[in-house]
């Protein structure tokens, strides 16, 4: 693992500042070298365990009701799902049929589709007994159009790196992977505007950008597995969104195929159009239920020529809210950054992956990243910061990285915990946005709210934009736990006007919730539009709208 620099090697401007500040102790000590001190975390589909699913739609139903509920009970967690649409069932005339279209691309072997059946938190498991793995927008016309025609339901998947049951199927959808449309078609250096195949993945884009002096507008945990398109779909926040905004503004264009096969070409690269209604916004966000999206173009920031991070720490969260304050208006156009995660998180990162500390415990942690064309000029706005944020006492330890191996390795305390939290159990994870000065509340509450009922209750997140990941773990799936999290989190976030949904969609687990956060009117259009787009509802069915529309 990569060994923060002595003081003596840290530039001058840097220098002074910890030189001048005693009350940030220790402020650049050695990390520990731990040799599985990983710098990225990779969010790789995972292969399912245990029998096979049972092969009746209504035995189908008991087990997807199970998922959360534990049992067979009167009342099932609306995150279960619902009985099986009355959905064609695919026949060995319509294997030739997709043979035909998609030679040796058409997987029909059940060890090959496990993975695809799962998702990445083992926790929604399908039974899909068809992959097609198109290469083409031509090709995925072909599929639709057909599986509309038939009546047969598809499940669009990317990466498979959801965390809320919209990327995999419910019961037998046909998957369409997008993982063999993966060239990038233009990019242009001037503009900075990127156009390619959705089913690149992230992390090759950024390569291929950053190798051009460019990077991607947004950055994720899963960049690793994580599509383009899948991204789009779920309109995916990520860490860089305090500072390039969020995908609704950074894509430019987009190219989907509808449910009946038609080709929606609005693959633009103009920054300004007013010409008409803006129709590639109904398809971010909208999870796959609306259109398979095939194409993005999107706009490309510069790479910046100096990178700092630093990783701080804070005795209280109203400390850490006075020194996201404080960085904001002392950072200005240079903040790209500014995350937290609390001591649980980091009690997990140490327990499970092994991660040490890089400075002394604190309640919370706090990562800033700074992101400039200037060297001395950035160097000396976060000197200045610093030294406002120590000596008015809202920061009591801290560590800075100016150089990349070590960025990654402070990165790797925020980006890895999820990954850690897969070691401590049974999961119930949600993304939730709310009012920043509120974001840790929930926490304090839920944790006063299950008491020991609850093995873990941690918060961590994005302060920039409002954005707390709460989760809540168990040593196994619990029907009792369940029960005294929801809807007790999604009635605390809508009390105080927040989003029960920040980043992560609805998927299946989240769908019938969505009525805390947005009034019948708007669902009811919203469903309206679903059966405009899709009248035979053939698209990621069971997913992001209610089971019975109000």
């Amino acid at each position: 693992m990569p060994v923060l620099p002595p003081l003596h090697t840290i530039p001058p401007v840097m220098a002074g500042i910890f030189q001048r500040a005693l009350k940030l102790r220790a402020a650049l000590r050695h990390l520990s070298p731990y040799s599985t001190f990983s710098s990225t975390a990779r969010l790789s589909p995972v292969r399912p365990y245990g029998p096979i699913l049972p092969t009746t739609s209504r035995q189908f139903g008991v087990c997807c009701r199970k998922l959360h509920t534990g049992a067979d009970g009167p009342n099932p967690s609306p995150a279960a799902a619902p009985d099986r649409l009355p959905f064609s069932r695919i026949t060995q005339e319509d294997l030739d049929f997709l043979r035909k279209i998609l030679p040796g691309r058409v997987i029909t072997d059940p060890d090959l589709l496990e993975s695809s059946n799962m998702d990445w938190l083992k926790s929604v498991r399908g039974s899909s007994e068809v992959l097609l793995r198109p290469q083409t927008t031509e090709e995925v016309s072909q599929i639709l159009k057909y599986c509309n025609s038939r009546n047969l339901a598809v499940n669009p998947q990317g990466g498979n790196t959801g965390l809320v049951g919209g990327s995999v199927p419910v019961y037998d959808e046909i998957i369409l992977s997008t993982a063999l449309m993966n060239n990038i078609l233009t990019f242009d250096s001037i503009s900075g505007i990127l156009t390619c195949q959705a089913g690149c993945v992230l992390e090759n884009l950024s390569v291929y950008l950053e190798e051009r002096d460019y990077i991607m507008p947004l950055d994720l945990g899963a960049k690793g597995s994580c599509h383009i398109g899948g991204n789009v779909s779920t309109n995916a926040g990520g860490l860089r969104l305090l500072r390039y905004g969020s995908l609704h503004g950074t894509v430019l264009g987009l190219e989907v195929v509808l449910a009946d096969g038609r080709v929606l070409d609005c693959l633009a690269t103009l920054r300004k159009d007013n010409t008409g209604y803006d129709l590639k916004q109904l398809f971010i966000g909208s999870e796959g239920t609306l259109g398979v999206i095939t194409a993005v173009s999107i706009l490309c920031p510069r790479k910046p020529k100096s990178v700092n991070v630093v990783f701080l720490g804070c005795e209280t969260f109203e400390q850490l809210l006075k020194t996201f304050q404080l960085c904001r208006g002392m950072l200005g156009e240079i903040l790209s950054a500014f995350e937290f995660l609390d001591s649980e998180c980091m009690r997990l990162l140490n327990t499970h992956l092994k991660l040490p500390n890089p400075i002394s415990d604190c309640p919370f942690y706090v990562v800033i990243e700074t992101s400039g064309s200037d060297p001395t000029h950035d160097g000396e706005k976060l000197h200045n910061f610093l030294e406002e944020a120590m000596t008015s006492s809202l920061v009591t330890d801290g560590t800075v990285a100016t150089e990349d191996s070590k960025i990654k390795t402070l990165w790797s305390m925020r980006e890895r915990v999820t990954e850690a939290l897969t070691h401590e159990g049974f999961t119930y994870k949600y993304d939730i946005s709310l009012p920043v000065e509120r974001i840790y509340q929930l926490v304090t509450d839920m944790r006063e709210h299950l008491g020991d009922r609850a093995k873990s209750v941690v918060g961590y997140g994005h302060v920039g934009d409002g954005n707390l990941h709460l989760n809540v773990t168990s040593p196994a799936k619990d029907t009792a736990l369940l029960a005294a999290i929801e809807p007790f989190v999604f009635e605390w976030t809508a009390r105080f006007q927040g989003s029960i949904s920040a980043e992560h969609g609805l998927g299946l687990k989240k769908r019938n919730y969505i009525y805390y956060s947005k009034p019948n009117q708007a669902v009811a259009l919203m469903g309206n539009i679903k059966a405009m787009l899709d009248p035979k509802g053939i698209l990621n069915p069971y997913k992001t709208l209610p089971d019975n529309l109000k």
